[in-house]
Order: C-alpha cells, then structure tokens, then sequence
C-alpha cells in the first residue's frame, strides 16, 4: 500500500510547524510505502500541490496533517466545508471571508479514510485523540475539501482525509497563556498510528 502524508508550512509567524515536523519524524508502518509531502499554507496553492503529488505517486491513500492551536488531543477530521473564511491570512497575505472553495462542488465532504479506526489507533498508542466534526475554515479545511474533491470529480481511487494536531510545548511562550501541547514525538506516533489504521482498513 503506498500512502501519501502531507504536512503544512508554518504560519501565522511561527518558526515551526508541528504537524510538518512529526510528519518527518513519522515511520511507515510494515508493509507501506510512504511519500512525504511539504504542503504551502495558501489557499487553492495547497490543494494544487497536494493533487499534484497524487496524480505524479498514484497513492491508495491521502493523509494531510495540520495544525489546531489551542486542540489538546490529535483529531481526525470527519468533515470538509464548501468555505474559505479565514480568521487571519494564509502565507500570501489571502484572507477570504465567506468564499466558496469550489462553486461546482457540494456543501460538504465526509473523509474516505477509516477516521474511527485511526482515532481508536491514536488512543491505542497513549496519545490523547477525539473524532472531530470540524476542520475550521483555513488552509486545513480548504486542502481536505479541495483534495477530496478533485478526487471526486476524476474518479480516482484514493481515499483521503485530514488530521489536525496541537501545538507543540516549544510553541507555547509565543501564544496565550493555558494552551495546551503535545510533545513532538507524542504527535509524531500517533500519526505513525493512524497510518497503520489506515493500511489496516
């Protein structure tokens, strides 16, 4: 099986990006092979990039992580929504507000990754993890709805989905006091987690 995991730049100002860091760290479960993918935070940009890789590797499957500031726990994304609405603007200087991200596509996209099964996994692993209902508005949700979309609309066999994780303790002088982290090789297993879900399911 070859899966395709993504990680975001960082952004908002911060050196670092956690959920890019512990996709480097990540190590393929047996019997995966897996493709490593720098993703830009900049919308419609993110989605091209990660297509791009996905049409170039022909994965089974389709991981992207990103990061969720003031989450306690690794959430899989059950859910991507048709809108662009950004609280603060992506790596170009873009800030949307009410955009649709496709105006051909539907309200909404449910993650073909087994998303109960890798929540199960992470807690399994001792990582702190719950399901979500939401990936925001931002760059996150715009790559998960984007890419399942594409996927969609080519008929392509790859399932996909998108994983949010907390900031990291290295993070934290830089945000508001009482955010909470994870540490980085923490976050790191429980993508190595989910990605055997994955391959499992």
């Amino acid at each position: 099986m070859k899966i395709l995991l993504t990680g975001f730049e960082p952004f908002g100002g911060e050196p670092v990006n956690p959920a890019l860091e512990s996709v480097k760290l990540a190590k393929a479960p047996e019997g995966v092979e897996l493709v490593k993918l720098e993703v830009p935070c900049l919308f419609e940009k993110c989605i091209q990039v990660v297509m791009d890789a996905v049409r170039r590797e022909k994965p089974d499957a389709v991981l992207c992580v990103g990061q969720a500031g003031g989450r306690d726990k690794v959430t899989p994304e059950r859910v991507a929504i048709n809108v662009m609405d950004a609280r603060i603007a992506d790596n170009g200087g873009y800030k949307p507000s009410d955009v649709c991200i496709r105006e051909d596509g539907p309200a909404a996209y449910f993650a073909t990754l087994p998303v109960k099964a890798m929540t199960a996994a992470i807690n399994e692993a001792g990582v702190p993890t719950a399901l979500s209902n939401t990936a925001g508005t931002f760059c996150c949700n715009d790559v998960m709805y984007g890419v399942l979309h594409e996927i969609t609309k080519e008929g392509l066999p790859v399932k996909a989905g998108f994983m949010h994780v907390p900031c990291i303790p290295e993070q934290l002088p830089r945000f508001k006091e009482g955010t909470p982290a994870l540490p980085l090789e923490d976050i790191a297993r429980a993508v190595e987690a989910a990605l055997k879900a994955i391959a499992e399911n």
